[in-house]
């Protein structure tokens, strides 16, 4: 932490250590993009140097350097632009390339980079055992064996297993993220779970709320597939449905288009929804909640409404998207404001597209809240029974089910040393607040899913 002191007299803190890491981040993939790129344009070069005609080698390498110079125009497009006007429309094809080109081929590189690196330890250890072997007594025909044995390539069968496992590493990646765009990206599963309520009135045991977060319209996702969702989530009757949040992802995608189609969510207590931090990067909040009131939805910010099922009252909480930084990097309170929009007479269900909301929700006594955000890590891994996902680095709250004691002092610290991320409900001495969290529809970044098949959620509450 640094102190800045202006001619003015304020002070302003600065974290430098957040914002060096952000800095380091940045750095890092922009590199780790630079070169590999410079790899699969040089392996590019080597093959094709063989090809007889001069044209036959000038027209692949041409070819990709202009399809290169398009993804790169695409990427900063939609990266650092937001998908705002720059030169020319690109079409969602050109998008899900750019995203599957530079997804597959970083992880690619990394994937034959770490075979040679295993290549080069080999030969080392290879070389230090001899070094220690003691050398036997050789005759001259002994000697003169080994000498035109060394004029040979040594241990063949150990050159070929590094070029097909070079090979092997450097197509895994293409094929796996052909899979998880061509199949489970579009595997929309449905996903009924039942969560306790402390002191829920029996009136509304048993009433279901559907939900949908993450859509990202944009050139990842089509209007046919979010209808696909729309009338999946139709199909199970719920009573209440809600949208938690990134409807889009950046300014150019089509957000009038998005809530077109979520317009169409049938459900007896309406459809309500909060904003996502996409919302905020494409500078769309006030336009998303008048387009929610137009279609007769409601867009919940730092708001609450009282519903009734069943003669019986709950309090819906919405708000925006919860920064946990400031501009300068330092760590904010979550909830700021929300204390007012608690009930104390009635059971609250609050929709915060950030889940690590969580502890302060629970802190606040907020018996059920509903958020998204993570994707559920759009792809995961499952190593010795533990799954890694890349979620885990922005919340400890990836997917599925969490319960933490309520009205308890929301930790400071990470939530994984305090929370209960059991996914089944067990009977506990003191009230427990729930979170359920969603692995959403859409995709950002690459338009693959791993492991983390997109969800339509059946949330079922039950009394304790």
């Amino acid at each position: 932490m640094v102190k800045l002191k202006f001619a003015s007299g304020g002070m302003v803190t600065v974290n430098w250590g957040f914002l060096l890491l952000r800095v380091a981040i940045v750095l890092g993939l922009g590199s780790l993009l630079y070169f590999s790129q410079r790899f699969w344009y040089r392996s590019i070069w080597r093959v094709t140097s063989h090809w007889g005609r001069w044209w036959l080698r000038f027209a692949p390498r041409m070819a990709y350097l202009l399809l290169l110079v398009m993804m790169v125009v695409t990427l900063v497009r939609v990266v650092v632009l937001g998908q705002s006007g720059f030169l020319f429309h690109q079409p969602s094809w050109m998008i899900m390339v750019t995203g599957l080109w530079f997804f597959s081929s970083m992880f690619a590189y990394l994937a034959v980079k770490t075979v040679h690196g295993l290549e080069i330890l080999w030969h080392w250890l290879c070389a230090a055992t001899a070094k220690k072997a003691p050398a036997p007594v050789q005759t001259a025909a002994q000697f003169a064996s080994a000498s035109e044995a060394s004029e040979t390539v040594p241990d063949p069968s150990r050159r070929y297993f590094f070029r097909a496992a070079t090979a092997a590493a450097g197509a895994a990646p293409f094929l796996t993220a052909m899979y998880g765009f061509a199949a489970e990206r579009l595997n929309y599963q449905v996903r009924r779970v039942e969560i306790p309520i402390p002191n829920l009135p029996s009136a509304l045991d048993g009433m279901k709320i559907v939900q949908l977060s993450d859509i990202h319209l944009s050139g990842y996702m089509s209007r046919t597939q979010v209808r696909r969702a729309v009338d999946m989530a139709n199909d199970l009757g719920a009573d209440l449905a809600v949208v938690t949040g990134d409807l889009i992802t950046g300014a150019g995608d089509p957000i009038a288009d998005c809530i077109e189609e979520v317009r169409y969510l049938r459900a007896p207590l309406g459809t309500w929804g909060c904003s996502g931090n996409h919302e905020i990067y494409a500078r769309v909040e006030d336009e998303a909640g008048y387009l929610y009131s137009q279609a007769g939805m409601k867009l919940l910010r730092q708001e609450n409404a009282q519903l009734t099922f069943r003669d019986a009252q709950f309090n819906l909480i919405g708000v925006d998207y919860q920064r946990e930084h400031n501009s300068r990097g330092q760590r904010q309170k979550l909830l700021t404001g929300a204390e007012r929009l608690v009930r104390r007479d009635m059971p609250n269900i609050l929709l915060s597209h950030n889940p690590n909301s969580f502890n302060r929700a629970a802190e606040l006594g907020i018996e059920l809240s509903l958020a998204g955000h993570t994707h559920g890590g759009q792809i995961q891994v499952e190593i010795l029974d533990h799954r890694l996902s890349p979620a885990r680095f922005i919340s400890d709250y990836i997917a599925g089910l969490y319960q933490r004691p309520m009205c308890a002092p929301a930790p400071n610290e990470r939530a994984g040393s305090v929370v209960s991320a059991s996914r089944k409900f067990t009977p506990q001495s003191s009230p427990m607040a729930s979170i359920y969290v969603n692995r959403g529809l859409g995709t950002v970044g690459a338009p693959v899913r791993l492991g983390v098949p997109p969800e339509i959620s059946l949330i079922v509450l039950r009394g304790v």
